[in-house]
């Protein structure tokens, strides 16, 4: 195994599309949401484990999620969890970790991944983390995964690329386009040159250090300023410090949108962001009418079809009638609603928030 491959994974999410059963004290990542007996974060560290050696691997969290992150993953040291005060997206989160990383071994490559993904062939996966590795090792690139799309989907980003080959397999990107509309999505997909984007990142620590330097100047000289206390006693104060000053912007926006050496792996490996009920709904098993069902021992179900469950396993549940719903009991708090409106969900949150404080988020 390689001692220069590491791995970063990104786990400060509050994942508010899955309330109630993700709660901000309790997000999405550290759930058996799938009901596989691991966690999403348990799921992503046994991944990389295949990658890098077990001491290359990084969390970077919130502050609040620490103790879950040791709880989970057990083998981590202190100093593999990097924590966050405020949230600040992507790029602050990526130059924590690179910069630190780096500090320890200049000759680093690294892969970044979120940590609430599924992946359903990791050898495959594996392959391609590790052919990604290769390249960003010998060449000052960024690397990033894209899916090849199997239908016009509204809920991911898509990359776009031209016929500019890297060793064979990588494609110069051309745009990166957000959540596009279902039209525009269809047009992306019949054009042949556009893919998901997976959220999942490959590069030297150099050529990821250089772009911040170019293109994020003031957040670069956040991040190096605190190299004397990486990996010492004063790290975690300083940096929780500096994280105040961090700007809000995603690596997308701020690094990979600008960057002029940016190339895309066309990838296959069973991809799902989990992003949605419709996620879990299209991965779960479902009877012979459709309804799928987690856990099942105690639900009794009469005429419903398509519908998502999911409650707590000693609670006894009878649906009658329900055609095409999401069902989700957790926490004191049951949410219904059609299928169809799940995108809702996030302003659910926030409405309750407004109504009943942060007691039932």
């Amino acid at each position: 195994m390689n001692k220069n491959y590491y791995a970063i994974i990104m786990a400060g999410g509050i994942g508010s599309r899955f309330w109630p059963i993700s709660r901000t004290s309790h997000p999405k990542q550290f759930l058996d949401i799938l009901g596989t007996g691991k966690t999403l974060i348990q799921n992503t560290y046994d991944r990389f484990l295949k990658v890098c050696p077990k001491e290359n691997i990084y969390v970077v969290t919130n502050e609040n999620y620490t103790n879950l992150v040791k709880t989970q993953l057990p083998d981590m040291a202190d100093q593999q969890i990097l924590t966050e005060p405020v949230m600040r997206n992507t790029a602050p989160c990526i130059a924590y970790g690179c910069f630190k990383i780096e500090s320890i071994n200049p000759d680093a490559a690294i892969v970044v991944a979120p940590s609430d993904h599924l992946i359903l062939d990791e050898t495959a996966f594996v392959n391609t983390i590790e052919k990604s590795l290769q390249l960003a090792t010998k060449k000052e690139c960024l690397i990033t995964l894209g899916i090849k799309p199997s239908r016009p989907d509204t809920g991911y980003g898509y990359i776009q690329y031209t016929d500019q080959v890297l060793s064979e397999d990588f494609y110069k990107v051309k745009t990166f386009t957000e959540k596009p509309t279902l039209e525009i999505a269809t047009t992306f997909i019949q054009s042949g040159d556009f893919l998901w984007n997976a959220g999942i990142f490959v590069w030297s620590a150099k050529a990821i250090l250089n772009a911040f330097s170019r293109y994020l100047p003031e957040m670069n000289e956040i991040f190096a300023d605190a190299r004397p206390v990486y990996n010492s006693d004063k790290e975690k104060n300083h940096i929780h410090k500096a994280y105040q000053q961090c700007t809000n912007i995603s690596i997308d926006y701020g690094i990979m949108e600008k960057a002029d050496n940016v190339f895309v792996l066309p990838s296959e490996f069973g991809w799902s962001d989990l992003g949605t009920w419709a996620s879990i709904y299209q991965l779960a098993e479902k009877d012979y009418v459709g309804n799928a069902v987690i856990p099942s021992e105690k639900v009794i179900m009469y005429d419903s079809s398509n519908c998502m469950v999911n409650v707590p396993g000693e609670k006894l549940v009878i649906l009658q009638g329900l055609h095409d719903f999401i069902v989700v009991e957790s926490n004191n708090t049951l949410l219904i609603c059609p299928r169809d409106q799940e995108q809702n969900v996030k302003q659910v949150v926030a409405d309750v928030k407004t109504k009943f404080g942060a007691k039932y988020i």
